[in-house]
């Protein structure tokens, strides 16, 4: 296993160029940068504008940019933002919790209500109930987040049960330790329902799926032949084998949330990495935009290792030496 990990992590290192390679190309792409317009204030001298360009590092050639900000990525330091005059490391420390939280918090629910969901109706096909929760999960489908974001922020509005925008309230820092977790998940229950019930459909009718495709196999058919009761064969034999799928999805559905966060985090004015990275595309601020692109894309290639690890953990037939030797 050692090895295979090992192997994964190296490979890494050559997609993380590329993607920071052609990411930085493209911010260098859009005409002017941060400086610009600096350069339009009267008030502004040109000499302090070049100096400035010097300091943060804008004045050399783009493909000296990249190199010399990917020497400080390798010392640990992102850079300065030249909009918030902060390290670029300090600056998505602050962000990036909230980002995570709310995307394992999506992914938590929508699979805590799909798998539950998807089992209900595959083994009870073709009823009333597998009808009406099939009709439920295409209806989520077809219902764009950001408006579904929009009618649960109305209703908080109206009601007052959960805050709207936010990730922490102004008193947070005056509250025990207790507080601050029921504060944080207040803020974080109309996000969450956003964000998770955006993939829960999709999941449910994958589970569903598997389960009618694997309560036809032989081996089930052995198990049952042998006289095993049912509850036995669904469980050690139809589930496990069902939910080896969600475990390779788990990377990738990170990934997927991460990316979504970014709509929702706009949508509700939470401070994640999100509205960070959008705030820095609209002020051209490269640092911030490629600290954010890093972490981001670090995060979701660990991801996917860590799901491909935790499927052999879940499927004893994978066998590790196969998979080196084939990656």
């Amino acid at each position: 296993m050692a090895g295979y990990v090992l192997r994964r992590i190296v490979q890494m290192v050559p997609l993380l160029v590329g993607i920071t390679f052609l990411s930085f190309l493209i911010m260098n792409l859009a005409p002017g940068n941060f400086f610009t317009q600096l350069r339009m204030n009267p008030a502004i001298s040109p000499e302090l504008v070049r100096q400035l360009e010097q300091q943060f590092g804008y004045g050399d050639p783009l493909l000296v940019q990249y190199v010399k900000w990917v020497w400080r990525v390798l010392h640990l330091d992102l850079g300065m933002s030249v909009a918030y005059r902060v390290n670029v490391t300090d600056l998505i420390a602050m962000r990036v919790g909230n980002t995570v939280i709310l995307a394992l918090a999506s992914m938590f629910l929508a699979w805590g209500l799909a798998i539950p969901m998807g089992i209900l109706v595959a083994l009870r096909p073709n009823t009333w109930l597998d009808r009406s929760l099939s009709f439920a999960a295409f209806f989520w489908m077809s219902l764009p987040s950001f408006f579904f974001a929009f009618l649960l922020m109305y209703l908080a509005l109206q009601t007052g049960w959960f805050p709207v925008g936010g990730t922490i309230s102004v008193y947070y820092d005056d509250l025990d330790w207790w507080g601050k977790i029921v504060d944080r998940a207040r803020h974080l229950v109309l996000p969450a329902l956003v964000l998770g019930t955006g993939g829960l459909a999709s999941l449910m009718r994958l589970m569903r799926a598997n389960i009618l495709e694997i309560k036809e196999a032989e081996f089930v058919r052995t198990a049952r032949a042998k006289g095993l009761p049912e509850s036995i064969v669904v469980r050690r034999h139809i589930l496990r084998n069902a939910l080896n799928p969600f475990v390779t999805l788990a990377g990738a559905e990170l990934g997927e949330l991460l990316g979504g966060a970014a709509l929702v985090e706009a949508v509700m004015n939470l401070q994640g990495m999100g509205t960070l990275i959008l705030e820095a595309v609209q002020k051209l601020d490269t640092y911030v935009v490629m600290g954010s692109i890093l972490i981001g894309s670090l995060l979701l290639l660990v991801g996917n290792l860590l799901a491909d690890v935790l499927l052999t953990v879940v499927d004893p037939r994978i066998d590790f030496t196969r998979l080196q030797r084939e990656g």
